[in-house]
């Protein structure tokens, strides 16, 4: 990990800056946003996803960023990030330092023109899962979502594919999230990532 004890203005010069970011063009008529959280355990960069629940209508078990459509109050893209994260998994918005943003991700089935922001995160101790959404809260270290890189076949809803995805354990992290990720570690100075450490479930 990093010579030097704070990384975050390292890693909020390697990113784009949110207002710029905010105004990109993405495939998709509606607008929503995720926050990438960043945490660091152990002395180690993680980032923090979730997990959907197995019976939801859309996207069932998969593992996104926490985020979701914009509310017409939303004022921006970081607006919408911070509050679906504290809808989600009880992150307070005073626990979350905005770096940067990454590019605004399409969604080519559901329409959606996601827009991530990126956070450096204070541990809020324990996560509070939304029931509606959330099966649970996945603290992954950057180190081995790089190393977990492959393509991989799925299926889903009976038509295989392969796609880019990021295997850590039994987690499978691809789609739209994946491509998130993608630029996120080709955007981090590469001695912040690290050699992997045995995940965290």
């Amino acid at each position: 990990m990093p010579a030097s004890p704070d990384p975050r203005e390292r890693i909020r010069a390697s990113l784009l800056r949110t207002e710029p970011a905010a105004e990109l063009a993405a495939h998709g008529s509606t607008r929503a946003a995720v926050l990438v959280p960043l945490l660091e355990l152990d002395g180690r960069l993680h980032v923090v996803l979730t997990r959907r629940r197995s019976d939801m209508r859309r996207h069932a078990g998969e593992i996104s960023f926490p985020g979701g459509r914009s509310d017409p109050e939303d004022v921006s893209p970081t607006a919408t990030a911070l509050r679906e994260a504290h809808e989600e998994v009880g992150l307070p918005p005073d626990h979350v330092e905005i770096l940067g943003a990454l590019s605004p991700v399409g969604t080519f089935v559901t329409g959606f023109a996601v827009y991530p922001v990126v956070g450096w995160v204070d541990h809020p101790g324990e996560w509070q899962l939304s029931p509606r959404e959330v099966d649970a809260v996945l603290e992954l270290e950057l180190g081995a979502l790089k190393s977990g890189y492959e393509r991989r076949r799925l299926v889903r809803r009976g038509v295989p594919f392969t796609t880019d995805a990021y295997v850590v354990g039994d987690h499978v992290v691809w789609g739209a999230t994946g491509r998130m990720l993608k630029e996120l570690l080709e955007r981090m100075p590469e001695d912040l990532v690290g050699a992997p450490q045995p995940a965290r479930r």
